[in-house]
Order: C-alpha cells, then structure tokens, then sequence
C-alpha cells in the first residue's frame, strides 16, 4: 500500500472521486489505487549531449517501475548546458538553473504527493539541482546518472571538451593553426553522454554513488552502452523496494555519507564544484556540513586516480578499471570510509563492496593503490586570508608551484580578462583577479573555464595565478582560486584589489593575501559602493536577491 496522505486518501471514499478520475484519464485501473506512485524526472533535452539520451532511460525506468508493481509518472524537467554558455552571458543562468531544477522537482513531487521519485539527469546541475529536492521532500528516492560521453581522438590523443577551450588558447598563443583548431572541435564531443573527464558531472554522479544514492559502478558508464539503459531499469526496481520498505533519503543522506562523499572527491580528483553543491545538499538534508570539513577530509585522503583535465585518463577508463567501487573498497580497507553508512539497496557501504578487491588491478593505471597515490593528500584546499575571510577552493593537483606572490592584474568580468589573456597582454608572474562574478554580483557564478583554459592554452599554466568569486568548471587545473567569500558584491575584501598589489596564493599555508596594509583597506573600504544591480526583473534578479555565500552552497533558500 502506499504510505503518503494522498494515497492513503484516495481510497477512502467518495470525496476522492475527483482525484480518480483525473488519474484514471491518465491510465489508472480499478486496482491501481492501491499502487504507489512513483515520479520519474525526466531531465532530456536535446539541447545538450549531456540529456540527449535521457529519454530512453526514462522510458526503461517507467517500464521497470510499473512492472515491480508502482505506477510511474513522468514529468519533466529543466538543463541547460555549461559546455554551450561557456564564456557569454548565458552562463549566468547555469548555477540558477540548479535552484529551479531543485524547486521543480520539489513541487512536483509535493503537489502531486508522489510516493517515490525517479531522477534521472546529465548536465552539471541536474544532479545537485535533484538531489537537493530530494532531501528536502524526504519520499524514497534514487538517482539515474544519464551517463559520460566516449572521448574523442586526434592524432592518438583522447579529447574532451576542455579540449576546444585549450585550443583556442594554443590557437591565440600560435601554437597550433586554424586546421587543427579545426580538428578538435570536429572531434571533442563525439557523442551523447556528459563530459568525459572527472569534470563536475563525472565528480557529482561519483558522489551519488558514494553516498549510497544510486547503484554501484552506475556513476562511470557511457550514456551510449548498453548496461546504462539496463541499470536505470535496475533503479526503478530497486526504487520501489525502497517504497515499500520507506526507506527515505535523510536516512541514507547522514553525515557519514557527506564525509564518505568527499573522501571519494579527493581520491578521485573532482571539481571544485562538488564543494558547492555538497554544502548545498548538506543544507537540504539538515545535515550540518562547513568548508572546513572538506579541508579534514583532505588531510587524510591521497588522490588515488589519474584522471582529466589535470591527469590522464577519462570516466570511461575509469570504469573499465573498477569504477567507483574499486576506489571506495580502497578507502574503505584503509579506514577512510564510513562502512555502515546505509545505501538505496538496504545494504551498507561495506556490504555493497564485499565482492570488490582490496586492491585495484595491476594491468590498469588509472587507479593507483593506497601505497603509491598520485598526490599524498587530497587536492581541494581551503585557503582563507584577508582576500577570503569565509574561504575560497583551490584545486591544487598538477601545479608545480604550491606559492606564487605577484603583481595583482583585476578585471571587473571575465569577458575583460579573457580579451586582456587572448591579446598577450598577461605575463608569468600575475596573478588575475576576477570579480563581480560572484552568486550576487555575477549574479549567477559563472565558471571561468575560458580564462583558465586560454591560460593552459598560451602555456602560462604553471606562471600565472587567477582568483575569482566566481567558480570553475571541473575542467579547470592549474594555481586557480575560486568561490573567494565574501564575494566583491557583497563588500568583500576582492573588492577593494587595485591593479599591481602584491598578492599570495600559498596552497601549503591554505593562504590567500592581499599584501596591502590594514590600514589602506580601510580608507578604499570607506570609499567602495555597492554596484548597481546588473539585471532589474526575471530570474536573474531574483537570484541575486535570494542567494547566500558561495561558504553556505549559494543556496536560494537560507
């Protein structure tokens, strides 16, 4: 039987009869009534590859749902894609377009009172955008991963998205000509599926499974294979079993499971988004989570993997190699992993990886054992400083200079800093400042992966330095500083920078400095306004009224 008030309701008598009718015209039977209802969030769109191949899964969910005895709904839901809006003013709505997936999903399932849901999503923020909801509602629930792209190849290369936005730099710099810029573009995205490295969608399914939200080694397979639409159907299944036996998220959604989350963020090499989005999960599901327990979970944890945008290897080698489970059976034998934390089969962590070895396989190199990791610790720090008095996110894999202090070069947008990178106006040594892109001032956050991949681009990966109040795409490697709080909107100290002050960025002190004397930020400070709003009506406005700091999630609703 079903177990919310509206389906316990429906059968009791004759002032429900409206509520029957509408669904027996949407094919309820007598004897459906008694059926749980079941939501699956249809996130297909064809605007990106990420959700181009949603709707098949969707359909194999429906399927399975109805035959394990459910009668699934679908309903639909919103993407856009970061890939597209890269580098324009479109970009702006990406981190919004979590919020409103969020408040979809959540309303919905609320006005509908649905007794399980569905998820399945591709693009970055589908899937904290559900997640999110799915905390909040509280109804058993499970996320379907609608799966990672194959990369591309070129001259016995795999490509990737980031791929293109690297050329473009090599392009400016002229390292390569127009023909092979050519080349990369026609070849980087050679299919349906997210974006093939340990970019964010690739890091945030990771955490779904890790956090025991969707099915083991669901996270890493490509949207085009066979096993993808077979382990949605799988989900649904598996879903239903949680509707009977009311086995809600919040009990799975622990604060084991968000430490469980991070330790396979480290171990993996994922964006700096995840820190985002976790926090803001963690928010939805009352769990109490701050940017100081990613730099806990850091210290403890190497990273174990080789993978894009800094390392080798991307999702799909991932999987062949072992997949999640193989790094989290890793961390689990050397006690970086919570056991009993539960998982939407009704098993624990410990159990749902009895089968999986202690140690990953010889003939791969994707994931490295325990004893030789590829970092020693975790590549996502916490700085704070006078720049960050809240904190902001390094990604600090692959740079080989842990501390750079130099000449500040500041730019109110990203579009002005890009120009300024693509005109060889930047040197070795600068560090960039981009501000006013923050979840108010931006508003929105926009990901700065254009910047940061002209920088890789023109070979000043290792030289310059660029901090930001806005984010960066799971793309970005290189000495990057993101989601600097309190952002320059809103006051903070980014806000005050003024061309050629001396600025540090030290990853080993967790530092971020501007060297300019207490005293001097207090006179600019006195003098500093608060900009005028960029946008006076619409979602964007109602954003930037709505939004908390980038250290809280940016959530929409603190």
């Amino acid at each position: 039987m079903p177990s919310n008030l509206r389906s316990s309701a429906i059968t009791q008598g004759v002032q429900r009869a409206p509520n029957r009718a509408m669904l027996r015209a949407v094919g309820f039977g007598d004897d459906d009534f008694t059926k749980p209802i079941v939501g699956i969030a249809n996130a297909h769109s064809t605007i990106t590859p990420c959700n181009a191949g949603l709707d098949e899964l969707a359909h194999r969910a429906e399927a399975a749902a109805r035959a394990a005895g459910a009668m699934p709904q679908l309903f639909g839901t919103i993407t856009v894609s970061d890939g597209i809006s890269m580098g324009t003013e479109g970009m702006k709505y990406s981190l919004v377009s979590r919020e409103v997936i969020a408040d979809s999903i959540e309303t919905a399932c609320g006005a509908q009172s649905m007794d399980g849901l569905v998820a399945i999503g591709g693009c970055d923020k589908n899937m904290p955008g559900a997640m999110m909801a799915i905390a909040r509602i509280d109804i058993p629930a499970i996320f379907v991963y609608g799966g990672t792209i194959k990369p591309g190849h070129l001259n016995g290369r795999d490509l990737t998205v980031v791929s293109a936005f690297e050329a473009v730099g090599q392009h400016s710099a002229g390292t390569i000509g127009d023909r092979e810029l050519l080349e990369v573009e026609r070849r980087a995205c050679p299919g349906k599926g997210s974006c093939g490295g340990m970019f964010t969608a690739n890091t945030m399914s990771s955490v779904f499974e890790a956090m025991g939200m969707s099915l083991p080694f669901s996270s890493t397979m490509a949207a085009e294979d066979r096993e993808k639409a077979e382990s949605a159907a799988m989900s649904a299944t598996v879903l239903v079993g949680a509707v009977r036996r009311q086995l809600r998220p919040r009990q799975i959604l622990t604060r084991k499971a968000f430490e469980n989350a991070i330790a396979v963020v480290m171990a993996l090499g994922g964006s700096t988004n995840a820190v985002l989005h976790l926090l803001a999960i963690a928010r939805a599901a009352n769990v109490p989570l701050s940017l100081d327990d990613f730099e806990t979970v850091r210290e403890r944890v190497p990273v174990l993997c080789d993978l894009k945008p800094s390392g080798r290897f991307v999702a799909t080698d991932l999987h062949r190699a072992g997949g999640v489970p193989q790094v989290m059976k890793i961390l689990l034998t050397q006690g970086a992993l919570h056991g009993d934390a539960l998982t939407i089969t009704g098993e624990t962590v410990s159990e749902s990886l009895a089968s999986i070895p202690a140690e990953p396989r010889s003939d791969q190199e994707v994931i490295r054992p325990w004893h030789r990791p590829l970092y020693p610790q975790g590549h996502l720090a916490i700085l704070r400083g006078n720049l960050a008095a809240e904190g902001a996110v390094a990604k600090i894999t692959g740079v080989k200079l842990p501390r750079m202090s130099g000449p500040a070069r500041v730019f109110d947008s990203e579009e002005r800093c890009l120009e300024a990178i693509l005109g060889g106006q930047i040197r070795a040594g600068d560090v960039l400042v981009i501000r006013y892109e923050g979840p108010r001032g931006g508003p929105g956050m926009r990901e700065m992966l254009a910047p940061t991949s002209a920088i890789i681009g023109a070979g000043l990966g290792e030289s310059v330095g660029l901090i930001t109040d806005g984010r960066f795409s799971g793309g970005t490697y290189g000495m990057v500083v993101g989601h600097v709080a309190p952002e320059a909107a809103a006051g903070g100290t980014i806000a005050l920078v003024e061309e050629g002050d001396r600025i540090t960025i030290d990853a080993e002190r967790r530092l971020l400095q501007l060297e300019v004397p207490e005293s001097t930020l207090a006179q600019r400070r006195s003098a500093w306004t608060p900009p005028e709003p960029r946008y006076r009506a619409g979602v964007l406005y109602k954003y930037a009224k709505l939004v908390s700091s980038a250290s809280l999630g940016a959530v929409t609703d603190a």
